[in-house]
C-alpha cells in the first residue's frame, strides 16, 4: 500500500477495543505469584481455568492433553487448550505461551516499582518469562469473552515443560490445536520483536565407565573416567568443537556442561556422568559437531589404559530438543504481527534466536509460529523484572491479532 493511502480508522465494527489494562495487570501479577516450575504447572493450569469460566468461556471449549504423561520429566498436568468458534470468517488462529517457570523463580513475590515489577525477595528470580506471555494470552481471550467481540476461531495454547526441552509444544498434537493457519507465541523482550526463526539443539548423555583402584597404593591398575572426559573436552577445545564453533563459514555452539563423578581422592574415578549439548541453525554443522563429542570422547577412552591393557568404555545417547527453523518475511503470521505491531505505534524488527523456543516445535508440526515479547527482562536471574509498558503492548497487539482487527481494518478502507 503507498503512503497516499494509508488505512485510516475502522467502523466501530470491526475495530478491536483495547483491553482493560488495569485488569490486564491484576491478572500477570496474580499469575506471578502462583509456583510453578517445570512438571508443577497445575496450580497455574487452575488459575487460568478459573478465569476463562469467570467470563463466560464454556467448559466444553477447555482441554487439557496427556503430554505428561510422553514427557521424560513426569508432570502434574497436560497442556492446557482453549477452543473458539469464530463469529467471523477466516483461517483459525493461534496465540500460546508456556505455564512454567525456571527453579530460581520458586517463591517468588511480584512487587510493583514505577513501571517495573520484580520479585520482592531478592534471592529468587520472577518467572515472568513466560507468566507475562500466559497473562498475554489470558488477557486476550478475557476481553473476547467479556465483550463479545468478533474473532476468527481461536484456539490457545498453555503449554508446559518449555523451560526443561520446550516438551509440552514438542508433544502437543497439531489436530487437538485444530490446525491453525497463523500461530503467535508470546516469550520473551519487547512486543516488537518478532523472532521468525531459531536454532536447533541437541542433547547428549555421556556415560565414562572407567576402572576402580586405590589412587595411593596402586593408581597404575585403575582407568580414571575423569581422566578420559578431560582429554577429550580438552580435545574438543583445541579443535575449535567446544564453545563458539566457526566451520566453513557457518556458526554453531557446543557446551559441556554438567560432570558428574567420583567420591574420593583416594579412588581412581570409576565411572563420570557428563550432559552436553550441540546447537546450530544450520542441521548438517549441528550434526557435525555432535560427531566430533562422539570422536573426541571414543578416542580418549583408548588413550586412558590401565598397567595391564585395560580401558574404559564411553556410551553416549543423544536426542534432538528441537530443529531449527525460519520463517519467510511474507508469512501470513509474520505480516500479521508486523501490521499489529505497527498498529499500536511501534515499529516491528525481525530477530533470530540462538535459543530453543516453543515455536520451534510448532514449526514441525506444520505450523508457522512467530514469536513475540511480552517484557520479560534479566530472565533466568535474580535481577529479573518485567516492564509493564511492553507488556500491556503485547496485551494490546495480541488482541489485534486475536480478532484479526489490523486485516479488518484494511479491508475496510
Amino acid at each position: 500500500m503507498t503512503a497516499s493511502r494509508r488505512p485510516t480508522a475502522a467502523p466501530s465494527t470491526t475495530t478491536a477495543p483495547a483491553p482493560d489494562l488495569r485488569r490486564a495487570r491484576r491478572t500477570v501479577l496474580d499469575l506471578l505469584a502462583i509456583p510453578g516450575v517445570s512438571g508443577e504447572e497445575q496450580a497455574v493450569t487452575a488459575y487460568v481455568q478459573q478465569t476463562l469460566r469467570a467470563a463466560g468461556c464454556p467448559a466444553t471449549a477447555i482441554r487439557s492433553d496427556r503430554a505428561h504423561e510422553k514427557t521424560p520429566l513426569r508432570g502434574t498436568c497436560g497442556n492446557l487448550i482453549v477452543t473458539l468458534p469464530g463469529t467471523i470468517k477466516g483461517p483459525r488462529r493461534l496465540l500460546m505461551a508456556h505455564m512454567d517457570t525456571v527453579p530460581v523463580c520458586r517463591g517468588a513475590k511480584p512487587v510493583v516499582r514505577g513501571r517495573y515489577v520484580a520479585s520482592a525477595d531478592p534471592t529468587t528470580g520472577l518467572g515472568g518469562d513466560d507468566r507475562a506471555g500466559v497473562g498475554v494470552v489470558l488477557t486476550t481471550a478475557v476481553e473476547i469473552l467479556r465483550r463479545k467481540l468478533p474473532h476468527p476461531p481461536l484456539t490457545l495454547l498453555f503449554a508446559i515443560q518449555e523451560e526443561v526441552g520446550l516438551h509440552g509444544a514438542r508433544f502437543v498434537k497439531a489436530a487437538d490445536l485444530g490446525r491453525p493457519r497463523l500461530a503467535f507465541n508470546f516469550d520473551g523482550g519487547a512486543v516488537e520483536k518478532l523472532t521468525i526463526g531459531a536454532t536447533g539443539g541437541e542433547r547428549l548423555d555421556i556415560v565414562i565407565e572407567g576402572i576402580a583402584s586405590h589412587a595411593g597404593v596402586a593408581p597404575e591398575k585403575g582407568v580414571s573416567a575423569i581422566a578420559i572426559a578431560s582429554l577429550a573436552i580438552a580435545a574438543l577445545v583445541e579443535g575449535g568443537w567446544h564453545g563458539l564453533v566457526e566451520k566453513g563459514g557457518k556458526r554453531g555452539t557446543s557446551n559441556v556442561g554438567v560432570i558428574q563423578a567420583g567420591d574420593a581422592t583416594n579412588v581412581v574415578a570409576e565411572r563420570a556422568v557428563l550432559r552436553a549439548e550441540a546447537r546450530g541453525h544450520d542441521p548438517a554443522l549441528r550434526r557435525r559437531i555432535v560427531k566430533e563429542i562422539e570422536k573426541a570422547f571414543q578416542a580418549a577412552a583408548k588413550r586412558v589404559r590401565s598397567s595391564d591393557g585395560r580401558s574404559g568404555t564411553v556410551t553416549i545417547t543423544g536426542r534432538l530438543d528441537y530443529e531449527a527453523f525460519r520463517l519467510a518475511e511474507d508469512e501470513p503470521c509474520v505480516r500479521a504481527a508486523r501490521d499489529a505491531v505497527r498498529a499500536i505505534g511501534l515499529e516491528p524488527r525481525p530477530d533470530v534466536s540462538n535459543g530453543g523456543l516453543d515455536a520451534n516445535w510448532m514449526a514441525a508440526h506444520g505450523i508457522p509460529t512467530v514469536t513475540l515479547g511480552c517484557g520479560q527482562m534479566n530472565i533466568h536471574t535474580t535481577a529479573e523484572q518485567l516492564d509493564l509498558t511492553a507488556y500491556e503492548n503485547a496485551c494490546r497487539a495480541a488482541l489485534l491479532l486475536a480478532t484479526a482487527a489490523t486485516e479488518q481494518t484494511a479491508a475496510s478502507v
